[in-house]
């Protein structure tokens, strides 16, 4: 497991990718998040996130049926992005925005055409009862880390040969 000290979940992927393009690569959400992670009642057509601050970030189902599932709170390119995760320990999309965490997504050079990405998860005790499952099912290998795995093998059909 990867959960820090302060219960974050934290996972960290290398890139053989210059930083704005690593940065570029993560928010085409559409080719990281499996599109087995559905509460939508049909298949996923897209997961979108909108890359401003207050842009939402959800999917879109094949019949136009739309789930949001988190709010982009930090769009600092080519260095941090953060959204909200407003799906609870039953995980079931929240209305309470009080009971949401965070996901931060750091993009830092580590050379000329390589980037360390670091995704750390927060705030996941503002769930409630039943937060520590989550944060379990978040840091098992088809969560978090199926994710970065996804995004690894994306990166690496972007990498210049």
């Amino acid at each position: 497991m990867s959960i820090e000290l302060d219960g974050s979940v934290r996972h960290e992927v290398v890139v053989d990718l210059p930083q704005e393009e690593a940065f570029r690569a993560f928010t085409d959400m559409d080719r990281i998040k499996p599109r087995e992670h559905n509460m939508l009642a049909v298949p996923i057509e897209q997961t979108v996130l909108e890359q401003h601050v207050g842009g939402d970030v959800y999917d879109r189902g094949i019949d136009g049926s739309r789930c949001r599932w988190g709010r982009v709170l930090t769009f600092n390119p080519p260095a941090v992005l953060a959204f909200s995760w407003d799906i609870g320990p039953d995980w079931q999309v929240t209305s309470n925005l009080t009971r949401t965490s965070e996901v931060e997504v750091t993009f830092t050079p580590d050379g000329p055409d390589r980037t360390t990405v670091v995704l750390v998860h927060r705030h996941l005790e503002h769930h409630g009862e039943g937060w520590q499952g989550m944060r379990d099912g978040v840091d098992v290998d088809d969560g978090w880390p199926l994710y970065l795995a996804r995004y690894q093998a994306f990166t690496a059909e972007e990498a210049p040969s």
